[in-house]
C-alpha cells in the first residue's frame, strides 16, 4: 500500500491509500480510505480495471462516477445554508472536468475504440 500525498495538508479527516500494484495505464485501481484518528477503514473504492467490453475486466466505478457524486453534493450545499464562493468555484471546475472526460468518451466512441485499449 502507498499513502497518497494529497493537496490537503492540514485538518484532514481521513487518509487515503493506494492498494496493490498499478495496472493498465499506470494507475492504481483500488483505494482505501481510513480515519486519521483511529485508523478504521471507512471504504474501499474499486475502479474499473480493463476495457468495459472485456469479459475478463474487473468491474468497478469510474472517475466520472465519483465526480458526479461530488457534483451532486456541491449542488446541494450551494442550494442550502452552506453555499460559499469556494463551493461555487469547486462546482464549476468539477463540471468542467466532467465535460472534458465526457468529450474523451464521445471521441473514443466515434472512433470505435471505446471499451478497448486502443488509443
Amino acid at each position: 500500500m502507498e499513502r497518497l500525498s494529497t493537496i490537503q495538508k492540514r485538518h484532514k479527516l481521513n487518509a487515503i491509500w493506494a492498494v496493490g500494484i498499478t495496472g493498465p495505464g499506470g494507475a492504481y485501481h483500488t483505494y482505501d480510505v481510513y480515519r486519521q484518528d483511529n485508523g478504521a477503514r471507512l471504504v474501499q473504492i474499486q475502479f474499473q480495471k480493463g476495457p468495459r467490453n472485456d469479459p475478463a475486466a474487473v468491474s468497478g466505478v469510474l472517475d466520472t462516477d465519483l465526480l458526479e457524486i461530488v457534483r451532486d453534493r456541491m449542488k446541494a450545499f450551494q442550494d442550502g445554508e452552506f453555499a460559499t464562493r469556494e463551493n461555487a468555484l469547486a462546482l464549476t471546475h468539477i463540471e468542467e472536468a466532467l465535460l472534458w472526460l465526457n468529450k474523451r468518451t464521445e471521441d473514443r466512441a466515434e472512433r470505435n475504440v471505446l471499451g478497448t485499449y486502443e488509443k
